[in-house]
């Protein structure tokens, strides 16, 4: 009889400390695919695993190439890399080789995505301290879109976006430099109604394309990853600013400031050894070009 196949020993620890620090319960299971999306193998006649864990806010190619070269066994994907079911796996379509890719490797993908924007202390309050942090009090913070029905016990709270109630008015350029610094960016997106400028008094946040979660939000500025050329109209025609910084910028950076040692404190306690990388060749598609005719 053969023996019952599981996952090495580090993955599983790997997945205990993800859902210990951002629990799968918190996501939004109505269209989004969190959790272990990929396994890997305990294999003892190969040798245990390393004890390595690369983070990304993507699963390309070129990252789960990176993975192999840098020798990690599990990659935790911000961002889901199978959204939807698959009804073949080929050579044919860039995610589906990445699958083949890793099996081929033993490494494991674990996404918290949701997750992660709906937990108190997670991806959107990190982008709603960017304010204070680059000298911009605010005087109240609240969740924008709670999460309806039970949390886990010490998630209580938790939900998408954030509003933020400014102690004192500031201008949107001030809050859109504070962002490109937070960010480190050198251009932002920005929405406004035409005529003087106003001040700004409170704020809406939401990682990604936040704006099915802001766009009712009762402020005067909506900060996001991106949105539609008709959301961001209408929004202006009711007298408010819209801030977008590209989608994945609006998240990429919690993974080095906040995940990678959150993950491997956690890890250690376990194992001593463990490590956790931040990939180094993920990176939003979009760039901004200065085409000018010559």
């Amino acid at each position: 009889m053969e023996p019952a196949l599981q996952s090495p020993l580090f993955t599983r620890q790997v997945v205990q400390a993800m859902r210990a620090l951002y629990p799968e319960e918190l996501a939004d299971r109505a269209w989004d695919n969190v959790g272990l999306l990929q396994e890997n193998i305990d294999n003892p006649a190969s040798g245990s695993v390393p004890s390595r864990v690369l983070l990304t806010n993507d699963l390309t190619l070129g990252v789960a190439d990176e993975a192999i070269r840098k020798q990690a066994s599990v990659i935790v994907s911000y961002h889901p890399f199978i959204f939807r079911g698959l009804k073949s796996i080929t050579l044919n379509d860039p995610h589906q080789r990445i699958v083949l890719r890793l099996a081929q490797h033993n490494i494991a993908v674990y996404s918290p995505h949701t997750a992660i924007d709906a937990a108190p202390g997670g991806i959107n309050d990190w982008l709603a301290s960017m304010l204070p942090t680059h000298g911009i009090a605010t005087k109240s913070q609240t969740v924008a879109q709670p999460i309806r029905g039970p949390v886990p016990a010490g998630f209580e709270g938790a939900g998408y976006g954030r509003v933020m109630e400014l102690a004192e008015p500031a201008s949107l350029d001030r809050i859109a430099r504070a962002y490109a610094a937070g960010l480190n960016m050198k251009h932002v997106m920005v929405a406004r109604p035409r005529g003087p400028e106003t001040m700004i008094r409170s704020v809406a946040v939401c990682a990604g394309s936040g704006s099915d979660v802001l766009k009712d939000a009762d402020v005067d500025l909506v900060v996001t990853g991106e949105m539609t050329h008709h959301v961001a109209l209408r929004l202006t025609m009711l007298g408010k600013s819209v801030l977008t910084v590209f989608h994945s910028n609006s998240e990429r950076g919690f993974l080095e400031q906040v995940l990678r040692p959150q993950l491997e404190g956690v890890l250690r306690k376990e194992d001593g050894k463990a490590e956790v990388l931040v990939s180094e060749e993920d990176a939003d598609p979009f760039e901004i070009w200065e085409a000018r005719a010559e």
